[in-house]
């Protein structure tokens, strides 16, 4: 790998994003409650989901009409009618961060780069990547702890180890991996400070155009490398939807990985039971995963925009308004999980929306999946008699917007 140059931190190099979550995202232990009284009003609500929970607005969505989707059914419908409800809105607010990422796109521009990124997380191509990236960095982490008896899962491991996959993923060099972190979750910002959101980006932006053109002139078997050299319809991909595809990685794949790995703990750890039956049968892992996606998914609320005028359960929608679609609702509704607010590995199968659904399911799914077993199984086969420290508060998951739990304090022999 050659020479590039450094990574630029902030201007204001004491700035800290890692404290700006719950002003992102906020700090509700329980939105569900709220979210079930909104639902059995009715599904369709014109209200600003931000606001009625007590959060700063999203300055970015200013001047919009704005509606609540809550409850399957509804869910379902927007998520797989990207005609209708599009994905352009994001382009006022993840477009500032990333640029034309994915994201902001609707069919047949969507389509066609989705397909090309897509190769890159296959099922057997991320299966790979469980040995070379995932193991090392799993049990790398767990090294620091193992031997002591205790530990908070959190702030020692999965804080850290969706992350460090992804800077291996990229062959980042390691003098560059603490500001590129910062910069990374910086861009999440936006919606409340926007002069540090769009810092964030621009440097980033630099950074990765620079590692592109570096690793096109020396490939490697990394991230980075592959698609750079990736083509669409016999042409490389744009510089632009690379470098937007890269800035959004760490927080699209890190930041929810962290998270959905953070729940799943806390539901297993919570329910003795269940992860005694986990500890003897490993194949109940996968279902274990589904539950923690649906009971407190990462992403509690997705948004969309109608292109045309319409209607959705009788409400009448105009084109352009913003929707905060509830996936967090549609995983809790009565209607399809018996006793939905319980966490429960053994319960009926039935598809849930914690990594949405429709053309834009999150295309680094597999890998998630794959981040999450690996990590269940290394806590289980090294952390023996793993429980909580009755000493020490139990984990708290919380967020409006994006859901996690601060600590997670364990006890192991």
């Amino acid at each position: 790998m050659g020479a590039i140059p450094r990574i630029q931190d902030f201007d204001d190099a004491a700035y800290d994003p890692f404290v700006s979550d719950e002003a992102a995202f906020g700090d509700c232990i329980d939105p569900y409650l709220r979210l079930a009284e909104w639902r059995e009003q009715g599904p369709v609500h014109k209200m600003d989901y931000r606001a009625a929970m007590g959060l700063y607005p999203d300055v970015t969505m200013a001047g919009l009409e704005h509606y609540l989707v809550l409850g399957y059914d509804a869910t379902e419908k927007i998520f797989l009618d990207p005609v209708t409800f599009s994905n352009k809105t994001y382009a006022r607010n993840l477009g500032i961060s990333f640029g034309r990422s994915v994201s902001t796109m609707d069919a047949p521009e969507h389509s066609r780069f989705r397909k090309i990124f897509q190769k890159a997380f296959l099922p057997n191509v991320v299966a790979k990547w469980g040995d070379t990236l995932v193991d090392p960095v799993v049990q790398g982490l767990m090294d620091q702890f193992s031997a002591r008896g205790k530990a908070d899962l959190v702030q020692e491991f999965t804080h850290h180890y969706p992350f460090h996959i992804i800077y291996r993923q990229l062959n980042l060099p390691p003098d560059d991996v603490k500001v590129f972190h910062k910069l990374a979750i910086a861009q999440t910002v936006v919606m409340y400070d926007v002069p540090h959101g769009t810092e964030a980006s621009r440097k980033l932006g630099l950074y990765f155009k620079n590692l592109l053109d570096e690793r096109r002139r020396n490939p490697g078997d990394d991230l980075v490398s592959l698609l750079a050299l990736a083509e669409a319809d016999g042409e490389q991909l744009p510089e632009e939807i690379l470098v937007s595809f890269l800035r959004q990685l760490v927080n699209a794949g890190g930041d929810t990985t962290y998270r959905a790995t953070s729940v799943l703990l806390t539901g297993l750890l919570s329910n003795p039971d269940q992860l005694d039956a986990v500890r003897q049968d490993r194949s109940l892992i996968p279902q274990a995963i589904e539950e923690a996606l649906r009971w407190d998914g990462p992403v509690l609320i997705a948004t969309r925009t109608p292109t045309v005028d319409t209607e959705l359960c009788g409400v009448k929608l105009p084109a352009g308004a913003c929707l905060s679609v509830a996936s967090g609702s549609a995983n809790r509704d009565p209607s399809r999980f018996e006793n939905p607010d319980r966490f429960d590995i053994f319960r009926k199968k039935q598809r849930n929306f914690g990594f949405a659904f429709g053309p834009h399911v999150c295309i680094g799914q597999h890998l998630a999946r794959i981040e999450m077993t690996r990590a269940l199984n290394a806590i289980l086969d090294r952390l023996k008699n793993i429980r909580l420290d009755p000493a020490l508060p139990a984990p708290v998951i919380q967020g409006t917007m994006m859901r996690v739990p601060k600590h997670i304090h364990v006890l192991f022999d």
